[in-house]
């Protein structure tokens, strides 16, 4: 049997690669799976890698993805298509021609073929994790064995349209301050560079002796004008520094572990991820998916660490049959005391997937009030943040003049 070289990824996010022994890609991923990885790139041993041609492909559209917009479009559609009788590897075509990334329509056309050749659309659509999740996979893999895909989609669907209202809202309540800061970025180093310097040569007229504040903001023009290309490298060295380390394992476990400790922010880090948490695993439980499996799932479709982490753990701890509630109750430092109750009266009644979905609805309810109070108490900060800088500027350049004046 052949031999490949693979890249995977786990549900903590972590990333291995090795080669591994299979008939073909499918069963390279099936082996992975169960160690608990998903499979994301795959060649031959020895296999060279493809040559990049000008003329037939484009480096821009090979690393952009697939937006999410997209993909509810597609999923909303091939519900309608699979309830009104169309068969599958037409309703892929069909969709394929309405994509507008070049790349979806090229993943669709190839997940048609993989289909008219037998394989399941679950099957397929692993094929192409980077694009369609494992969340999107397990939902359509229960509803391919029940025979109610069509009901799988919908809650599919219905679960994806919550999660973009749900990080649309968050991202919302955070244009504004980035854009007051970047203005006010963009401003001072605006005054740096073609105010102050004119400033400076009257002072050198005047012959004054300066305040140590007034040196300080001379000096960072003289040399923001003198040495640009070097605040530029500077610049550039800590943002590629910051998100480099953000990104990684232990720069990750230190961002979330921050951002649950601020006030405000915290707040509503726990009601987005315990939103997003409780909307994914009520979906998946719903459309029939083993709720070990729904636990493993749901925590790789989480961005905070810890939230993620808890889930993979309960996923371990239910396995070896305890209730999810106590699985969950070790965490309650990001879980509410109501959600683990709620979760318990769910398991008594049978009813866990309904009693998620209503804590899920309730705390996207608490988390627009939050986003809306945050833009409340940002507004004044930021006022602050703002006069003080121009405050100082301002003190800076007038303290040299009062001493004149006090002079004669």
């Amino acid at each position: 049997m052949p031999r490949y070289f693979y890249q995977a990824k786990n549900f903590k996010g972590q990333e291995e690669s090795g080669f591994l022994v299979a008939s073909d890609e499918r069963q390279l991923a099936k082996a992975l799976r169960e160690k608990g990885y998903f499979l994301i790139k795959a060649r031959l041993e020895g296999e060279e890698k493809e040559k990049f041609k000008l003329g037939k492909l484009n480096i821009f559209r090979r690393l952009a993805g697939v937006s999410f917009q997209e993909k509810l479009f597609f999923t909303k559609n091939l519900e309608v298509m699979i309830r009104t009788g169309v068969p599958l590897p037409r309703a892929f075509e069909i969709l394929a021609s309405q994509a507008r990334s070049k790349k979806f329509r090229e993943v669709l056309r190839e997940i048609a073929a993989r289909i008219i050749k037998g394989e399941s659309i679950s099957a397929a659509l692993g094929f192409f994790p980077s694009i369609f999740s494992p969340l999107f996979q397990e939902t359509l893999k229960v509803g391919e064995e029940t025979g109610k895909l069509e009901d799988s989609l919908k809650i599919l669907a219905f679960q994806m349209e919550r999660e973009y209202t749900l990080r649309a809202r968050v991202k919302t309540a955070m244009v504004y301050p980035t854009l007051v800061l970047f203005m006010t970025l963009a401003i001072g180093v605006f005054m740096l560079i073609f105010a102050v310097p004119k400033i400076k040569t009257a002072f050198e007229e005047l012959n004054v002796a300066l305040p140590l504040t007034t040196r300080m903001v001379l000096g960072g023009a003289d040399f923001l004008v003198k040495n640009w290309w070097v605040t530029l490298l500077i610049i550039f060295g800590l943002v590629s520094g910051v998100v480099v380390s953000l990104r990684s394992e232990k720069g990750g476990k230190v961002r979330d572990k921050i951002v649950l400790k601020i006030p405000v922010v915290s707040k509503i880090v726990r009601q987005t991820n315990s939103a997003l948490c409780l909307r994914v695993l009520g979906s998946l439980l719903r459309a029939g998916v083993p709720i070990v499996r729904a636990l493993e799932v749901a925590s790789g479709a989480l961005t905070n660490f810890y939230f993620k982490r808890s889930l993979f753990e309960a996923a371990k701890t239910v396995k070896k049959g305890e209730k999810l509630s106590q699985a969950l109750s070790p965490y309650k430092e990001i879980y509410s005391p109501m959600v683990l109750e709620m979760m318990a009266v769910g398991e008594e009644t049978g009813e866990t997937s309904e009693v998620l979905e209503k804590l899920a609805d309730f705390y996207e309810a608490e988390l627009t009030e939050s986003t809306k109070k945050l833009s409340a108490i940002i507004e004044p900060i930021l006022i602050l943040i703002i006069g003080g800088v121009v405050g100082f500027f301002a003190i800076s350049m007038m303290q040299p003049l009062f001493s004149i004046m006090g002079g004669m």
